[in-house]
């Protein structure tokens, strides 16, 4: 890539930025246009209605390309970036500045850097095989089920037999707070929001696929690549996560995980510790930038 460096910041030409910003675009559009074009029919997607329902992070806002910080823009058209508020215009051209994180941002890049930081040392757990899907379905009457436009694949008998006779196991706060209220006293811990730090484990598929809201969460100083990296992460992960529930989404084209058997199980851990290590070098970059953020404040 046709980039100078100066002592201050890397420069893009505005050629390549282009570049980037469009590639970015065409990548993101993949996913966002589906989706788009199922709510403007009115069509309810049980898997990946997820990604952009529960984490309220807009498609527009997804195609949206920023460079990260520490990245110049050269040209004319970089004065468009302007607009938001953490841009300056410098004498290489237009960037980022880190200083404009406001405070309250600032105190929660320090417990996502702490958080994160805990994820890296803490040893991974795989022995939870999903049954948090089955937990937020557990006793329910069939109007209480979520997804109920959608068959389960066992009747509510024996899906509650199955779960009675596993370990139920969720480390992760934002799929325990899902589980009905009968199913929360099967659970091994009681994760609260204020413990997080405490539960928290990297073999979580949620715990995977929340490296997107974190990724977003710190936008627009967050590179778009990098957001991207973790939404295509989080949307893999949403399709195991879904198929290894109780629900029947073959008609979707999703094949079940029965881990309600040995091999179902086994498959459903493999899956898991493929993601753990995508999850990895994702976690590491987002660690590396919310250092840079602290950056200015610790000088």
């Amino acid at each position: 890539m046709a980039a100078t460096t100066t002592s201050e910041a890397p420069i893009l030409a505005e050629s390549d930025w282009r570049t980037r910003q469009s590639r970015h675009e065409t990548r993101v559009r993949a996913w966002t246009d589906p989706h788009q074009a199922r709510a403007a029919r009115g069509e309810k997607h049980p898997v990946y209605d997820f990604l952009f329902e529960y984490y309220c992070f807009r498609p527009a806002w997804l195609r949206r390309w920023h460079p990260g910080p520490d990245v110049a823009l050269a040209g004319a058209a970089a004065r468009e970036f302007l607009r938001w508020p953490e841009y300056r215009e410098t004498s290489e051209g237009v960037a980022l500045d880190p200083s404009a994180l406001p405070e309250h941002r600032r105190k929660f890049v320090t417990w996502l850097h702490d958080l994160l930081t805990t994820l890296q040392t803490r040893p991974a757990f795989f022995g939870c095989f999903g049954l948090h899907e089955w937990a937020m379905v557990y006793r329910q009457t069939p109007d209480e089920v979520r997804h109920n436009a959608w068959p389960l694949r066992f009747p509510p008998s024996e899906l509650a037999r199955i779960v009675e006779a596993s370990p139920v196991c969720c480390t992760h706060f934002d799929a325990f707070r899902f589980f009905t209220a009968p199913a929360r006293p099967l659970n091994k811990t009681q994760p609260t929001r204020e413990a997080v730090p405490q539960h928290e484990q990297r073999g979580c598929l949620h715990a995977n696929m929340d490296l997107y809201k974190w990724a977003f969460k710190l936008a627009p100083f967050t590179p778009a690549e990098l957001i991207a990296d973790c939404f295509d992460l989080a949307r893999d992960i949403r399709e195991v996560d879904m198929r290894a529930s109780p629900y029947d989404l073959r008609a979707l084209g999703f094949t079940p995980i029965a881990i309600e058997t040995p091999a179902g199980r086994a498959e459903y851990e493999s899956h898991q510790r493929a993601f753990a290590t995508r999850g990895e070098p994702l976690r590491a970059r987002l660690l590396a930038l919310c250092e840079r953020l602290l950056a200015p404040a610790r000088v």
